[in-house]
């Protein structure tokens, strides 16, 4: 299993992966395909909502834990008030299409707190070769901390978005980040509204640096670039 990093500052970040960098992942008879955004059954897709595959995968994702409501609320709703009910429902929806309503094998419920995946995930050894690979390059903003792979990263509200932000003014495919070894270059794609690092209009691609604030729509987003100790273990 891979230990996937988190950033703690009064509270634990929620860690969500870009749909390049997660790849495919299989637990019993199911597989969880964040790039195709499908969850599959004996190779069968089985239908859900976006929202409830975007709560599935953050819960697969962050499985080390358990995810509080609140972090929920905010990854799946940021800077929008929901009533608790809707995170219910869509617990709801994923037993269901798991056939995890009668005894619960892969979502638990956590009394007054929030939710956890605890099926038994398999990794591929490439996966995980992968993920550390990418991992030195991250965006960060309200509790989501979203790991960039290497080469194009898209951010929009797009359901394709490598950085999904379902936020006010921002475009279905608002902007891209380049991760090319060492360098990361961030460049508008044509959005309405327009892409800012420090206050200025990107018009041309630009070199990013730590600590960058990129602003796109309503959101404001940080570049972090850091070295991350994982461990991971592969079965042979």
């Amino acid at each position: 299993m891979i230990e996937l990093p988190s950033v703690q500052s009064g509270h634990e970040w929620i860690v969500a992966l870009a749909p390049a960098e997660m790849g495919t992942v299989r637990f019993g008879l199911f597989s969880l395909d964040a790039a195709t955004r499908q969850l599959l059954r004996d190779g069968r897709e089985v239908s859900l909502s976006p929202k409830a595959f975007q709560l599935l995968l953050l819960l697969v994702v962050n499985r080390a834990r358990a995810v509080s409501r609140q972090e929920l609320h905010q990854a799946l709703w940021p800077s929008t008030f929901v009533l608790d009910t809707n995170i219910a429902s869509l617990i709801a929806e994923i037993r269901r299409a798991l056939d995890d309503a009668a005894e619960p094998r892969f979502i638990r419920t956590m009394h007054r707190f929030g939710y956890r995946f605890v099926g038994q995930v398999d990794e591929p050894p490439m996966m995980a070769a992968q993920t550390l690979s990418a991992a030195n390059y991250r965006l960060v903003w309200d509790l989501r901390h979203v790991l960039l792979a290497e080469g194009s990263n898209v951010i929009g509200r797009g359901a394709d978005a490598s950085v999904l932000i379902d936020a006010t003014g921002v475009s279905r495919h608002h902007a891209r980040i380049l991760i090319d070894g060492g360098d990361a270059t961030l460049e508008d794609l044509g959005s309405k509204n327009g892409t800012y690092v420090a206050g200025e209009r990107v018009t041309n691609p630009r070199r990013l640096r730590d600590g960058d604030q990129i602003r796109v729509g309503s959101v404001v987003v940080t570049f972090q670039v850091s070295t991350v100790s994982m461990t991971t273990e592969t079965v042979s």
